[in-house]
């Protein structure tokens, strides 16, 4: 598990592979990965955007931009949670994750929330 705080706000990753999903023959791996943002702060603050850098077994990087999480941008007041899922598809066993979100505190301070690096494995690279 992945798990980071900046400026209250923590962020958790847990990971898993797809296999049903997946096409190793063809070089095609799904992961899952299920984040969990909490407020462990004093201040609300919302999520308005994503920064994703993913990078794969070959060193191929990738940067993925955008508004919110799964065409959402939750508000979080102190004490308060935003659980999502989503999937990365990768040609190689093995990759990374890392990125921020960006917040904004209800009085207009914005800051980036820092996701810290994750990995992207299939359950052969476990064993």
């Amino acid at each position: 598990m992945s798990v980071c705080i900046t400026e209250g706000i923590k962020v958790s990753v847990r990971t898993r592979y797809m296999a049903d999903e997946s096409e190793p023959q063809e070089k095609k791996f799904l992961f899952a990965y299920e984040i969990t943002v909490e407020n462990e702060g004093a201040q609300s603050a919302q999520l308005l955007a994503r920064h994703w850098v993913i990078k794969d077994a070959l060193n191929s990087v990738e940067e993925v931009r955008g508004p919110g999480v799964v065409g959402q941008t939750p508000h979080l007041g102190p004490g308060e949670s935003f659980t999502y899922t989503s999937y990365c598809p990768l040609h190689t066993e093995y990759g990374t994750m890392r990125g921020t979100y960006q917040m904004v505190r209800d009085d207009g301070q914005e800051f980036d929330a820092v996701i810290a690096p994750f990995a992207l494995m299939t359950t052969a690279m476990l064993n």
